[in-house]
């Protein structure tokens, strides 16, 4: 299967820079059976579903992972994007005092004792890469107090492995939230802003943690939750959180020859027991996101036909041919041409179907990406 079979046509005027009001975005309903598409609004979602649907949401926090500093000494501009903890079981290099620079030593950074806790240490984006060697020391300050980093391991594509502590001390996370800057897309040309803090965050996001939001939760509103609980649609919530990775390019021929970055999710006791009940009894699944779809399905792999409750690492790549075991609906945004969330949406809804339903939207000028409009597929 090549990857140009998911290519389509989008002007650059339909990649939403802003946000529309929650609850007022468009939404494009795709019959995946026959390829029937309907044009409705969000806000009349609910009206789309049906009592017993169980409506699966992800939960993830979005925190304000971008950090804008200064190299010590010299002063040079660095931007560092914190994409996550190292995972459990990896070693975190030893911890080295920064060499004496110009005679003397780094006195003034109160730099902590070693061992290395793991909290402390990040993978990280930095730039500019070249000159970001182990060793290297970078400032983050603002109102709120000052973050200092080390430059612990240099990898690949700019990939750093880091080390921040607060000075003189401090909550590491809290400090991150006040002078971070929300991580928008690289898509989204624009600075970000004090409502994007708000707006890029849905209304039920509860677990500190993922770098990008999962989008097709940024529609919900507390009215709209209030009308699907009257209807009779029940709701659940998982954890998946969501990594830089999900920009990840698909740069192979062959779709088959494309991987993912792992992404670690959560599903809890309660949940997990929600969904396979809902599964006995022939109770549709509708996944609000592909982040859900794939914690979701990963999970019942895992579980050999039931979800699993627990925690989990998803690097299931799911294209066409791919064999859905739990979801019965899917609420998604519009994604990426030959982007591997194009191909899940495609695995799901049928190829033909859905890139049927992307040049419709285009033709009706739906917005395009994480701030644009909504595509529900039954």
């Amino acid at each position: 299967m090549l990857v140009s079979d998911f290519d389509f046509d989008l002007p650059d005027e339909l990649i939403a820079q802003q946000a529309a009001p929650r609850g007022a975005s468009r939404l494009l309903v795709l019959d995946r059976a026959g390829g029937a598409i309907r044009h409705d609004r969000i806000a009349n979602l609910p009206g789309h579903l049906r009592a017993g649907d169980l409506l699966v949401v992800n939960n993830t926090r979005v925190f304000a992972a971008r950090l804008l500093g200064h190299r010590v000494p010299s002063g040079g501009a660095v931007e560092c994007l914190l994409l996550s903890h190292p995972a459990p079981g990896t070693s975190a290099p030893a911890f080295a005092p920064p060499a004496l620079r110009r005679g003397k030593p780094f006195s003034t950074l109160q730099h902590p004792s070693a061992p290395v806790s793991a909290h402390e240490v990040w993978d990280a984006l930095m730039h500019p890469g070249q000159k970001l060697k182990p060793g290297a020391v970078v400032r983050f300050e603002g109102d709120a107090g000052v973050l200092m980093a080390e430059v612990l391991e240099r990898r690949f594509h700019g990939r750093r492995t880091i080390r921040l502590w607060a000075e003189p001390g401090g909550d590491v996370d809290a400090l991150v939230d006040a002078l971070g800057h929300v991580p928008l897309p690289p898509y989204i040309k624009r600075g970000d802003t004090l409502a994007d803090r708000d707006r890029y965050q849905t209304v039920y996001a509860e677990v500190r943690g993922s770098v990008a939001a999962p989008t097709a939760g940024l529609h919900f509103t507390p009215e709209i939750l209030a009308d699907l609980d009257r209807r009779g649609v029940e709701r659940v919530a998982i954890t998946l959180h969501v990594g830089y990775g999900t920009f990840k390019p698909v740069r192979v021929e062959r779709v088959e020859e494309h991987t993912v970055d792992p992404e670690h999710y959560e599903i809890g006791t309660g949940e997990a027991a929600a969904v396979n009940g809902a599964l006995d009894r022939g109770r549709r699944v509708i996944a609000v996101g592909t982040t859900t779809t794939r914690a979701l399905e990963d999970a019942v792999m895992r579980g050999r036909g039931r979800v699993e409750p627990g925690p989990g690492v998803a690097s299931l790549f799911v294209y066409p041919g791919f064999e859905f075991k739990v979801i019965g609906g899917l609420l998604t945004n519009f994604h990426l041409p030959k982007s591997s969330l194009l191909m899940l949406v495609a695995a799901f809804g049928g190829r033909e179907n859905v890139l049927a339903a992307y040049r419709e939207a285009v033709r009706e000028r739906y917005r395009f990406y994480s701030y644009g409009d909504a595509m529900l597929i039954l």
